[in-house]
């Protein structure tokens, strides 16, 4: 997973370079909200992928926050740990997803989370509330205690509760770091872990264009995908491939849905 997984010790921000020239992104479709739905499936075991011949994939975007991310934040160092442009091309393309994000994000962002929250095309899981590893060794992130991982789940379902009325019952690790017992941890506040099995690099990737090569060399029926939600310097080019991955992923009859959705049909 090295090169996958955002080391979090510098801030992130929306990027500023211009994005790469796209044909157009064919849409998918429609799927107004329904006024009543049943609770998303709670798996009892960590998730890497769907069914595989669901022709479904998931697109999951990690929003990531640390103490030192929000340090440099205040002190100007980095402008936004939000790129905006990764929601604008998914409504462009009317294409949904599901947005990891830890307590403090959503704490920098409260606003954002709300409306956010309240779009049909996207969803909410749990992504921790700092960013701390729970194993270790883990991309040089600091290491949250055994004993104090299960209340941090709950202490970031906490926050989604009062944001993100609804949310899933997922939970992501940060760094995508895990042993057995973060898992027992993970399972004991009631919510599931998710991974992935397809690494798109945008983590520190300045390729657009290699980012989407991996996505689409990678994916197939059940695919669940990470990217980041946070943009520059961490993720700077995560919007601009994200057209060519949509468009990609459509072209080969793949239906690009939610993570509940997802693991609905596993």
């Amino acid at each position: 997973m090295a090169g996958a997984v955002l080391v979090l010790t510098a801030g992130c921000s929306a990027g500023h370079n211009s994005p790469v020239a796209h044909p157009p992104v064919p849409r998918g479709p429609v799927h107004p909200a329904a006024t009543t739905s049943a609770p998303p499936p709670r798996p009892r075991t960590m998730v890497f992928h769907g069914a595989r011949d669901s022709g479904m994939v998931a697109l999951t975007f990690d929003a990531d926050m640390t103490p030192g991310m929000w340090r440099s934040l205040d002190a100007g160092r980095i402008a936004s740990s939000f790129d905006r442009r990764i929601i604008e091309t998914l409504h462009t393309t009317q294409t949904p997803a599901t947005i990891f994000a830890t307590g403090m994000w959503i704490e920098r962002y409260p606003g954002e989370t709300k409306k956010l929250a309240a779009d049909p095309l996207l969803e909410f899981g749990n992504h921790s509330y700092e960013h701390s590893a729970f194993a270790m060794p883990c991309y040089g992130l600091p290491a949250l205690p055994p004993g104090r991982q299960t209340a941090d789940v709950r202490r970031t379902g906490t926050i989604l509760d009062r944001y993100v009325p609804g949310h899933t019952p997922y939970f992501r690790f940060p760094g995508g770091c895990h042993d057995k017992a973060a898992v027992r941890a993970v399972l004991a506040a009631a919510v599931t872990p998710v991974q992935w099995d397809v690494i798109s690099g945008d983590a520190f990737g300045h390729d657009p264009r290699a980012i989407a090569h991996n996505v689409l060399a990678q994916a197939k029926g059940g695919s669940i995908v990470v990217m980041h939600l946070n943009g520059a310097p961490t993720a700077p080019e995560t919007h601009a491939a994200l057209p060519d991955i949509i468009r990609g992923l459509r072209a080969r009859g793949l239906r690009l849905v939610k993570v509940s959705e997802l693991l609905a049909a596993h």
